[in-house]
């Protein structure tokens, strides 16, 4: 099982981003998926999460600002991301529990970073 985060980039206050995870692999089912994010010297804040049946939780930092969603029919979870400030930029990483094929038990995966950068 794998995971790829991408839609990372340099965007001017204001701005808007999509970031996508996509989750690759033998799969069984897919669980609770989300994003993270950090920055140099501080510790990792949860972002928000969706569950399988579209339940979300978000940060308070973003709500209303920023909106998950997920496609279970393409194994890809998306956040959308508008009216980005400074606080915004970070590594954004994806995880997903997934019950592999075969497994007794789902597993939490992770996503490589992807940099937001928000620039003014």
């Amino acid at each position: 099982v794998q995971l790829q985060a991408s839609g990372g980039g340099l965007v001017q206050l204001g701005g808007s981003l999509r970031l996508s995870c996509v989750v690759s692999g033998s799969i069984s089912s897919i669980n609770d998926m989300g994003w993270y994010r950090q920055t140099p010297g501080k510790q990792r804040e949860l972002v928000a999460t969706i569950s399988p049946v579209y339940a979300t939780y978000y940060a308070d930092s973003v709500k209303g600002r920023f909106t998950i969603s997920r496609d279970n029919a393409k194994s890809t979870m998306y956040l959308q991301m508008n009216r980005l400030n400074a606080e915004d930029t970070a590594a954004y990483y994806c995880y997903a529990d997934v019950q592999a094929r075969g497994a007794l038990s789902s597993t939490c995966y992770w996503g490589q970073g992807t940099q937001v950068t928000v620039s003014s």
